[in-house]
């Protein structure tokens, strides 16, 4: 059995010890609520964040969007809230684990002696939700106030794909009720000293290959088989995904967002040792950066692959996403320069990037909203969705601070020509 308490100079995995700063104390009991998939505690989340609704005096609003899928929404109304309000978003759900693999209980948000607390969830994201929320305390009991509206968005499902969260309210007219006129969601770790920032995302394509072929019995040289034509779509793929992989490797400026990634996922086909299959089907994960044409440049690319594989050919998509808007990070651009300039003014270095996999983001720019994706946590290795994710104490309550000077700063940005 792996161990549910802390390490040596910790404080116990079920009760925080006396001095452990209160908001480290609020992570910890965030983190053990299983929100995992298959079958996430949805509702435990709800009560946690009913209970710290009621806590910061906010009021909440809840929107099921499908059957068991609930968005919340806490509101602290600005003093002017005919301007555009300013989004916080963050999902409640993550992704599953592999326990064997893990050090302490992935749900048991156990400390170490260095303060690391190891945890499904800690980086991806319900570090952000809790800085969020202690940020938005904070203010308060200064007596702060802000010009804009600011939401507190909370969506299940986002690591499902969003179908059942934000994809689906962004459609509807509650969101547009909120009056949004910037958004921050999440980002990733940076194991270096800079913070990185995200203003655009690949897009997800999720494809199907169907290759039918003669059958026949497993003894004899059939010609036009299903697996020949298999082959060659495979080869296809993964050439390219090898060039793309050659122009991450060799140019200096280009990140992992900057390249198509091509994985091969899924193989399917066949009945018996001796029966040469009628079909085969092969699957992959495609990952496409904001600067390629998607329909005119790259699906005619994966049309001539099929075609060169052989008749019959057929693909279909599970997600293909063709949404490429961006964020403007120029300094003319109110919104970037505030951010920029708040985060300068904490001697943050910002390193901006195409976010390499997939958030909530792209749905909030896909109704033309700008939306950064961020997560303030440097000197910290890159382990969502890894094994034995944790993130230290010390970031995690300096992302705190961050965001104590970046919310407010936002929500004070003076009327712009999109407010009227």
């Amino acid at each position: 059995m792996l161990p549910d308490k802390d390490g040596s100079g910790g404080c116990g995995g079920g009760q925080a010890t006396s001095g452990e700063d209160p908001s480290v104390n609020l992570f910890r009991e965030y983190l053990r609520l299983r929100t995992v998939h298959p079958e996430p505690d949805y509702d435990a989340a709800l009560r946690f964040l009913d209970r710290i609704a009621e806590e910061l005096g906010l009021p909440m609003k809840k929107i099921e969007v499908c059957p068991g899928r609930v968005v919340s929404i806490m509101t602290w109304q600005g003093t002017n809230p005919a301007l555009k309000s300013i989004l916080l978003n963050s999902h409640t759900d993550v992704v599953p684990v592999y326990q064997e693999h893990w050090k302490y209980d992935a749900f048991a948000a156990v400390k170490d002696a260095e303060g690391n607390i190891f945890a499904r969830g800690t980086q991806d994201m319900k570090c952000v939700t809790i800085q969020y929320i202690q940020a938005i305390r904070r203010l308060k009991a200064e007596g702060r106030k802000c010009m804009r509206t600011i939401h507190l968005m909370f969506v299940p499902d986002e690591e499902v794909g969003g179908h059942k969260g934000m994809e689906t309210f962004v459609k509807l007219p509650e969101f547009q009720k909120l009056n949004i006129g910037f958004a921050l969601d999440e980002g990733l770790a940076n194991p270096g000293e800079a913070f990185t920032v995200f203003y655009g995302e690949r897009n997800p394509w999720w494809i199907t290959v169907h290759c039918p072929g003669s059958p026949g019995h497993g003894s004899r040289f059939v010609e036009n088989t299903a697996a020949e034509k298999l082959r060659s779509i495979i080869n296809s793929f993964l050439d390219f995904r090898e060039k793309e992989k050659h122009r991450l490797n060799t140019s200096e400026c280009f990140t992992l967002g900057d390249v198509t990634t091509v994985n091969m996922t899924m193989v399917k086909g066949g009945v018996a040792y001796n029966v040469i299959p009628a079909e085969m089907d092969v699957s992959f994960d495609l990952r496409i950066p904001p600067t390629v044409n998607l329909q005119v440049c790259f699906e005619e690319q994966i049309k001539k692959w099929c075609k060169e594989a052989g008749e019959g050919i057929t693909y279909e998509f599970a997600q293909k996403h063709m949404n490429q808007n961006l964020t403007s990070t120029d300094d003319s651009d109110p919104w970037w320069k505030t951010f920029s300039t708040t985060c300068k003014a904490m001697n943050m270095t910002l390193e901006k990037e195409i976010f390499p996999a997939a958030t909530d983001s792209r749905f909030i720019r896909a109704v033309g909203l700008p939306a950064i994706g961020f997560s303030p946590m440097n000197r910290t290795p890159i382990l969502l969705h890894d094994h034995n994710e944790y993130l230290n104490e010390q970031v995690f309550l300096k992302g705190i601070q961050v965001y104590e000077n970046l919310v407010p700063a936002l929500a004070n940005v003076p009327a712009l020509p999109c407010d009227t």
